[in-house]
């Protein structure tokens, strides 16, 4: 049973009221308070931006990529799997559903964009149409 019971900080320990509450109202609560947005890390070099975003669980299926407007949207969805019904879960945190996240991304080659998949890893190259960065980004004041 590691792991099942919920610690919290901060709580009045004096209301035995609160605490059974919050032990088991969180214990059998499945609307957590799961962040579901698509983490990711953008990079430059001098000829294209690379997006690296975290997709677990996912399948190459189930990814659908597209640039439009020069917005890079990546849109994700995971079917629920048929469990059998004679499993008796204490509690289920693997939640089902889609995510979404758009990019702002100009100055691109919409031809020569390229993704690849793995581990859970969306790997997206987006060709610059002008390569070069802008090195010295210093503003004079005057």
């Amino acid at each position: 049973m590691f792991g099942l019971v919920p610690f919290k900080m901060n709580k009045d320990l004096n209301n035995s009221n609160t605490m059974f509450n919050d032990l088991f109202g969180d214990f059998f609560n499945d609307n957590l308070n799961m962040n579901t947005a698509i983490k990711a890390d953008i990079r430059e070099t001098k000829e294209a931006y690379i997006l690296e975003a975290d997709l677990p669980g996912m399948r190459k299926e189930d990814i659908n990529l597209e640039y439009n407007q020069n917005y890079l949207t990546i849109h994700a969805h995971k079917n629920e799997t048929k469990e059998d019904k004679k499993e008796n879960y204490i509690r289920k945190e693997r939640h089902y559903g889609e995510v979404s996240r758009s990019f702002y991304v100009g100055n691109i080659d919409k031809s020569a964009i390229s993704a690849k998949f793995e581990n859970g890893v969306l790997e997206v190259t987006l060709p610059k149409q002008e390569k070069s960065i802008n090195e010295d980004n210093k503003i004079k004041i005057e």
